[in-house]
């Protein structure tokens, strides 16, 4: 009985210790499978994406550069900057390849921001928000 009860309060604490997806958390839909000879960071992740407002064009973004609305230019919080990832609609099948230059999205239960024109390229203009899924294809300066 002793060694049941101790065993429980051990797994507990291993679960406990585990990272875990509240509701609405943006890790809730990453997918754990990592691209092989890959950074550990390097994972296909799905998740939901939205794009830049316009009026982010002409800002400098977390590389330095100025953010272009019709460039291949997105925003992760997990990826490396510099990293280049497909990125694909999961409701149409449209794909598109990014670069990561910028951090964000800022909203919870984002996983990626894609800039406008990459945006129409995924056909995503009209939903605004869609389910993704990004596979980084080489890590960046930073990674």
């Amino acid at each position: 009985m002793r060694r049941a009860a101790l065993a429980a309060i051990g797994l507990a604490m291993g679960l406990a210790s585990l990272p875990h997806a509240e509701a609405g958390s943006p890790r809730r839909d990453v997918v754990a499978r990592t691209v092989p000879g890959a950074h550990p960071v390097l994972r296909t992740q799905r998740g939901k994406a939205s794009f830049y407002a316009n009026r982010f064009h002409g800002r400098r973004m977390a590389n330095g550069r100025r953010f272009d609305r019709q460039s291949a230019s997105a925003a992760s919080r997990t990826l490396p900057l510099g990293t280049r990832a497909l990125v694909t609609n999961l409701e149409n099948g449209r794909r598109a390849v990014v670069t990561i230059e910028d951090r964000g999205p800022h909203l919870g239960g984002r996983v990626l921001d894609v800039s406008p024109g990459t945006a129409s390229q995924l056909g995503m203009r009209q939903r605004g928000v869609v389910m993704v899924e990004i596979v980084p294809l080489a890590a960046g300066e930073h990674g």
